[in-house]
């Protein structure tokens, strides 16, 4: 009966997640260990494949809308597609992931904090454009601020495979802050950087049996429609309005994270 439901559930988070490019496992993992009784393990196997489903709907339309630096994306997808196998391998230690969630928490918490005092204080822009090539070009070309990109990326893949996030939490900060992205191209390159985040951490819970594929599609029905108004919803609003719908699912991701690792829910 309650399976029935995945089709609507999958449709909701998919709207924040594509709206968002946090994935959406901060929703999918605790509604599916809460009110389907899932093994923890299990819920973050089943979000990821999830997750793959909302970030290819999610970026093909991104794709359409032209706000999508595939290059700069690929580049970056080459640490965190290892970040997310080795986070999806760290879920077999449970005391090295409690300690990292929490860590993660705690750091996502203010990385929020300044993504909000950054939005109220400078100007908000209302028009999303379309890619630069110019920006793309320049920026592939700065060693510096790719190696550091590729660094933080990497652990922005732990971050998926360890918790059934997508990385979006901690790739889209990075994108904004340590390679200048405005935050209306941040969010999409971050869902297509996800596609190969999420699949990499996919293969290895599915090594561990900790997907359930049935779930997964239910869920999947849903988000790609789901993944469909998310986007086309951020196009609509101003970089400041879309910072805070940010931070604020960062701050509810965060307070999840901690709780959860914690096991206080």
């Amino acid at each position: 009966m309650w399976e029935l439901l995945l089709p609507l559930f999958g449709f909701l988070v998919s709207i924040a997640a594509s709206l968002t490019g946090v994935g959406g496992g901060i929703f999918i993992v605790p509604l599916l260990t809460l009110l389907y009784n899932f093994e923890p393990v299990v819920a973050i196997g089943t979000s990821l494949a999830t997750i793959i489903i909302t970030s290819i709907a999610s970026s093909a339309n991104y794709l359409k809308q032209n706000r999508v630096y595939v290059k700069a994306g690929l580049v970056l997808a080459c640490t965190t597609t290892p970040g997310g196998y080795v986070g999806a391998a760290i879920t077999a230690v449970p005391e090295v992931k409690t300690w990292l969630g929490v860590i993660f928490g705690i750091f996502l918490i203010i990385v929020a904090a300044q993504m909000v005092h950054k939005a109220l204080s400078t100007k908000s822009v209302k028009g999303c454009g379309v890619v630069d090539a110019a920006f793309e070009k320049a920026l592939l070309r700065d060693r510096k601020k790719m190696l550091s990109g590729l660094f933080l990326g990497f652990f922005g893949g732990i971050a998926s495979g360890l918790l059934g996030i997508g990385g979006g939490t901690v790739l889209v900060p990075v994108m904004c802050y340590a390679l200048d992205f405005p935050i209306h191209f941040a969010i999409p390159t971050s869902m297509f950087i996800m596609i190969f985040t999420s699949m990499s951490g996919v293969f290895n819970h599915v090594q561990r049996g900790n997907v359930n594929a049935m779930y997964a599609v239910y869920l999947g029905i849903g988000a790609v429609v789901g993944a469909q108004v998310g986007s086309y919803a951020s196009r609509k609003l101003s970089s400041r309005n879309l910072s805070l719908v940010f931070a604020a699912m960062l701050i509810v991701s965060s307070i999840n994270m901690i709780l959860k690792n914690l096991h206080y829910i």
